[in-house]
């Protein structure tokens, strides 16, 4: 009878910690003014992150979308998001045959309106804790750029100024030293 007991504990407390993990998250997204101009709906699936995305405001075009370091969109220019999420040390770009980072997603498409609705995919990334995880930390960022991402130049594409971010946040507190990474610090030019 103990024994059943103990199982019957142990699936009841391993549930419990399973059902904590977050599966979904909503971030609003905002640009050099405050304004709020859409939102992101990230969804874990068994492929990454799933990317629902829906903005205005935008000149009409294609713009650099990535997830970067920090939970931090301070304007006017959200510099201290820091630079593209990249755990693997992988250098920038979609294209790129020694990359991507983590956080490099496809470029997204404004309409004549200035509109984006959009589904992308963040695949290897992860809601749940670990390297691959958009969570660790404080949380990370998720920002447009002015321009389209090249997919290929270091170390971010060359897509211009940071124009919408939106905030990430896992609920946990700063680590102690929070500055960003050199993008460049495993490129084969640095290592002469």
């Amino acid at each position: 009878m103990r024994i059943i007991l103990l199982f019957l504990l142990s699936i009841s407390v391993l549930t419990a910690c399973q059902s904590k993990e977050e599966t979904s998250k909503s971030v609003e997204m905002y640009n050099t003014s405050g304004d709020m101009v859409g939102t992101a709906e990230l969804l874990e699936s068994p492929d990454g992150i799933q990317v629902k995305l829906k903005l205005e405001g935008l000149t009409p075009g294609l713009h650099g979308i990535a997830v970067h370091e920090y939970a931090k969109c301070e304007g006017p220019d959200f510099k201290t998001a820091g630079n593209h999420l990249d755990p693997e040390g992988k250098e920038h770009g979609l294209i790129h045959p020694k990359g991507a980072h983590l956080g490099d997603m496809p470029n997204i498409e404004a309409d004549a309106g200035g509109l984006v609705d959009a589904d992308l995919m963040l695949p290897r990334a992860t809601l749940k804790e670990g390297k691959m995880s958009i969570l660790r930390g404080e949380g990370t960022s998720l920002i447009v750029s002015e321009g389209q991402d090249d997919g290929v130049s270091q170390p971010s594409g060359n897509a211009g100024a940071r124009i919408i971010c939106g905030e990430i946040k896992s609920g946990k507190k700063a680590e102690a030293t929070e500055s960003p990474t050199d993008p460049t610090e495993f490129n084969e030019e640095q290592q002469e």
